[in-house]
């Protein structure tokens, strides 16, 4: 599961530089949310649970660990989605999106910390 984590944040990593790339081209900054949660949570946050479950793979052992990594990746696709749609369109609709998208991705993480505070060993 570590190798998996780290691979898929590499995709997020590719797509917030594409992105960040793209924004500075046309010089147009109204996805910078998307930017940089994409950055923060696709790259940063996966490639580091990567690393602590390929390190301890006994947590990958966990159902915790496969909750983690599920909430996390449906949930920050479909909040990124959505605040892209939303920020350029201003349309209250995507809001329901990013509710529910920030929601599944903010429990995936907190299964982690939870994961990681109850069952990370010496």
């Amino acid at each position: 599961m570590g190798i998996k984590l780290i691979k898929i944040s590499s995709v997020y990593f590719g797509l917030g530089v594409l992105l960040g790339y793209y924004m500075s081209t046309v010089h147009s900054y109204d996805l910078t949310p998307v930017h940089v949660h994409i950055n923060l949570l696709g790259w940063t946050a996966l490639t580091l649970a990567g690393l602590i479950y390929h390190q301890f793979p006994y947590l990958t052992e966990s159902p915790l660990a496969k909750w983690h990594f599920w909430l996390h990746n449906i949930g920050l696709p479909v909040m990124m989605a959505a605040l892209a749609g939303y920020l350029l369109s201003d349309k209250d609709v995507y809001v329901v999106g990013i509710a529910a998208g920030a929601t599944i991705t903010a429990l995936g993480v907190l299964i982690f910390v939870f994961h990681i505070l109850k069952n990370l060993k010496s």
